[in-house]
């Protein structure tokens, strides 16, 4: 069976990348499995999809904890503990990422033995919101590697995961998808199948005997006031929402209503504010403002126009 785990962020396409992935394995003949699985949904938020692809009925469920190919779409993921890239790696595993450093620096940084497999990043567009098409590229290099997809498979999943977007996307995004596939050529079919995880072999761990204390010395009592305010959820955001007020009809319900975390906050006068400290950059409320009065920036430049703010004040 083949473990493919894909690492990520929200926004980069992983959940697209492993679907595409997953189609062009049924394609060839294979029972697949393919899921996301994230928390929060929000921009820049770890996310990892997972896919599994056997000739036989597949019985696992879940995670997968020892994966045959690791795809990393994001090199900031690997400084990050929790986002767990190199969890259950063993001698065989590839590691694929999407990087600007060659393989033997990330092999030099993770100590690690394993085949490691860079490509680099597709440049980005002159727009600085714009961001490469990751996830396709993911699903191309992925499918490659495998050895077993072949480029008419590859071709059709993406028909078949974007079949909704616009011809021009679709085109886009198999270009991307293909040029990947090409890049990787000279290490097709590196990745072997791993073994079958048997249940019969299982162990269940340790009984713990956990020690109980009466409700009146065990159970929380929380007499503090709340202190969600002081974490600074602000500092996640990419993108900022800023408000043209002159656009604004003030109808003091419809941002701050659809607002998730509550960070917009309307006065007496039907005026919305944005809590900047607490806004996650999620964009909902560009999306519902009916007169289109809030619009999106990148995060960096609108800092950069405090600062020249404050220099000229």
């Amino acid at each position: 069976m083949y473990r493919i785990r894909f690492h990520g962020r929200g926004g980069q396409g992983m959940k697209t990348a492993s679907r595409i992935l997953g189609s062009a394995l049924f394609r060839e003949g294979f029972e697949v499995q393919d899921a996301p699985r994230y928390g929060a949904e929000r921009r820049g938020a770890p996310i990892f999809a997972y896919v599994r692809a056997s000739r036989t009925a597949i019985n696992e469920r879940g995670i997968i904890t020892r994966p045959d190919l690791v795809v990393v779409a994001d090199d900031s993921l690997m400084s990050i503990p929790a986002a767990g890239t190199c969890q259950g790696l063993y001698a065989e595993s590839v590691l694929l990422m999407i990087s600007r450093d060659p393989a033997e620096d990330w092999a030099h940084r993770l100590n690690l033995k394993n085949r490691i497999v860079v490509l680099p990043p597709a440049e980005s567009g002159d727009d600085p919101v714009d961001t490469p098409r990751v996830g396709p590229a993911a699903a191309g290099a992925a499918a490659r590697l495998l050895g077993v997809v072949s480029r008419g498979s590859l071709v059709a999943a993406i028909g078949d995961e974007l079949g909704s977007m616009s011809p021009d996307v679709r085109h886009e995004n198999l270009d991307t998808a293909l040029r990947a596939w090409d890049a990787v050529a000279d290490r097709a079919g590196i990745v072997e199948e791993g073994g079958h995880a048997s249940a019969q072999s299982f162990t269940s761990p340790d009984w713990v005997e956990a020690l109980f204390d009466e409700a009146r010395v065990s159970a929380p009592a929380i007499h503090d006031g709340l202190t969600s305010v002081q974490v600074r959820t602000g500092l996640w955001r990419t993108m900022r929402p800023v408000i043209d007020f002159d656009r604004c009809n003030r109808c003091w319900w419809v941002c701050s209503t659809f607002c998730p975390d509550s960070a917009i906050d309307v006065d007496e006068r039907g005026v919305p504010r944005i809590d900047y400290d607490h806004c996650k950059g999620c964009m909902i409320c560009v999306a519902k403002c009916p007169p289109h009065a809030i619009a999106a920036i990148p995060e960096h430049a609108a800092q950069e126009e405090a600062v020249d703010r404050e220099a000229k004040a």
